[in-house]
């Protein structure tokens, strides 16, 4: 989706200056939000793409006015609703107003540390060869739908070279719809600056992750341009 998320390459937002030694919280009640996506997302109602799509399809004045745990928050009643694991009465009223949904088992406290070090990998058996090698020239698909995708906007419709194959992965973009893993291909490819944002920009070069449905082979360079 074209959300407000997806801010790579515009203008207008400053540059960024992380701080090596910012806090990872910043208040109390978002280390209970932090908690609470992971303790819910334990339950298997949705998966992580889907959590992902929940927070990114906030509405752009929503999502820019928001600090990230507030979107976390957001992103986490929404589920939760759609789910029926809790109304917006519930939500607002902070408590609850009907019996819990059946057959939603939790992860009990002497669990979580286990749970949390076994991770989530994503990389599954891949459905067919490789479209692509290291070295192939790529043009990335100019893609808008109305649902997820993980292809910034920025580099789409754009030439680049393969550089890394990273085996297949779970594709966001149908496990976020709850249509299954479809694992793809995953790549780096490698976009000049020049190629991005014109001949003014100082960027020498940026590498994206990206799918293989979200590539093309790059049309035969012009020998006389």
């Amino acid at each position: 989706m074209n959300g407000a998320q997806d801010l790579g390459g515009m203008m207008g937002f400053g540059p960024i200056r992380p701080d090596p030694d910012e806090a990872i919280f910043h208040d109390a009640w978002e280390r209970r939000v932090f908690a609470m996506t992971l303790a819910t997302g334990f339950t298997a109602q949705w998966n992580i793409d889907m959590a992902r799509s929940a927070r990114e399809s906030l509405p752009p004045p929503q999502y820019l006015a928001s600090t990230y745990y507030q979107i976390w928050f957001e992103g986490l009643q929404r589920l939760l609703v759609a789910r029926g694991m809790a109304s917006a009465d519930e939500i607002a009223q902070g408590r609850s107003l009907q019996a819990p949904l059946p057959g939603i088992t939790a992860v009990g406290p002497e669990r979580v540390a286990a749970v949390l070090a076994r991770g989530g990998p994503t990389e599954r058996e891949a459905p067919a060869p490789a479209r692509f090698a290291v070295g192939d020239r790529v043009l990335t698909r100019n893609l808008n739908p109305t649902g997820h995708v993980r292809l910034p906007r920025y580099v789409r419709g754009r030439v680049g070279t393969v550089v890394a194959l990273h085996g297949a992965h779970v594709f966001p973009d149908t496990n976020a719809r709850g249509e299954g893993e479809h694992p793809e291909w995953l790549y780096t490819v490698a976009f000049s600056g020049h190629e991005l944002w014109g001949t003014q920009t100082t960027a020498d070069s940026v590498r994206v992750d990206c799918w293989e449905p979200y590539l093309d082979p790059a049309p035969a360079r012009d020998p006389a341009g």
